[in-house]
């Protein structure tokens, strides 16, 4: 088997917009992959496109163009039987564990609630209260908490209702969409760590969204940075966090809190706003708010500019900052 679990090219996905010839580009050209047991972070502004990624490879979208390929099948020409087994493979933690949990049922209903469509999967009673009591213990609640409802269990505890609903179909990716970003500091880090720690034991991979970078540090192996429905930027975690060859991905890291007064470095401050999905700029996507802008970067989309220190880091831009002190500049 390829080490490659799943694997995304040049996915492009536009939606209808009333009065609009052009329509609202979501994503444009997405290419990346997952590799078995790894955690890809992806990160980016709100409106970048992320959400439409993740509801696209829980096939919730179907992309104009492109391909996905889920351990050498492509999803989307599945159906009947084949297509519902393939649906217990990639599984998902949603952000608000307050809103994606039934108030009106148990935690063991809601863990159990995914084999009334996989009935082949735990068939018998039994079978199945013994599997939740299990998934409960994972998760760090224990099996008393299987009667409970969710208003009687914190945030956090709510959290890893929705952990263990996820795990209920034994799936080989689970798409983490801001799973911490409505809890405290404090109980982030707890849930964190329980990501990490059920990563190690059953082999999962994870496909972590979020805004703040110091979480994606945290937890990724690799991260992809997104811009208006493109990824502008990839590769290894430290190597893209210690030595950022985008000015966008600059910023951003510029812009993230650090206790180290020594290493704060000077604050990349970018003008403008995000430009308009519906209406987006020619060539870079960046090139209205970057101070490294050329006639090129509006002329021409911008190559992939590979790292000469780390092959499998790269980024799309014209003048990247390979080699510079990126942090020192100000826009």
């Amino acid at each position: 088997m390829s080490d490659q679990l799943l694997q995304v090219r040049d996915l492009r996905k536009t939606f209808r917009v009333p009065g609009s010839k052009t329509g609202l580009t979501a994503l444009d050209g997405i290419t990346l992959d997952v590799g078995r047991g790894e955690t890809l972070g992806l990160v980016g502004e709100s409106g970048c496109g992320k959400s439409t990624l993740a509801r696209t490879l829980m096939m919730l979208e179907r992309p104009d163009s492109g391909s996905v390929t889920f351990d050498g099948i492509d999803p989307f020409s599945l159906r009947g039987k084949d297509l519902l087994k393939f649906r217990r493979r990639v599984q998902m933690v949603f952000q608000d564990p307050y809103a994606s949990l039934n108030s009106r049922m148990s935690a063991g209903d809601l863990i159990s609630e995914p084999w009334r469509t996989h009935k082949t999967l735990y068939a018998g009673r039994s079978e199945r209260e013994t599997r939740v009591r299990e998934l409960l213990d994972l998760v760090g609640l224990g099996a008393k908490a299987a009667d409970k409802y969710p208003q009687e269990f914190s945030g956090g505890q709510r959290q890893r209702i929705g952990i263990a609903r996820a795990l209920a179909l034994n799936p080989d990716v689970v798409i983490c969409d801001e799973p911490v970003s409505a809890l405290d500091l404090s109980v982030q880090a707890q849930v964190l760590n329980l990501l990490n720690d059920l990563q190690k034991e059953l082999g999962i991979a994870y496909v972590f969204i979020s805004h703040d970078l110091s979480v994606v540090r945290h937890v990724a192996d690799r991260v992809a940075v997104m811009y208006l429905g493109r990824i502008i930027e990839s590769g290894p975690t430290e190597a893209v966090f210690q030595s950022p060859s985008h000015p966008y991905t600059a910023a951003l890291m510029s812009a993230a809190p650090k206790l180290d007064a020594a290493h704060r470095g000077e604050r990349i401050l970018l003008k403008g706003e995000v430009p308009s999905p519906l209406n987006p700029p020619s060539g870079c996507r960046f090139r209205t708010r970057c101070w490294k802008a050329t006639d090129v970067c509006a002329a021409e989309r911008p190559p992939l500019a590979v790292d000469p220190h780390s092959a499998s880091h790269g980024a799309e831009c014209h003048h990247p900052l390979v080699g510079e002190p990126a942090l020192s500049a100000s826009a």
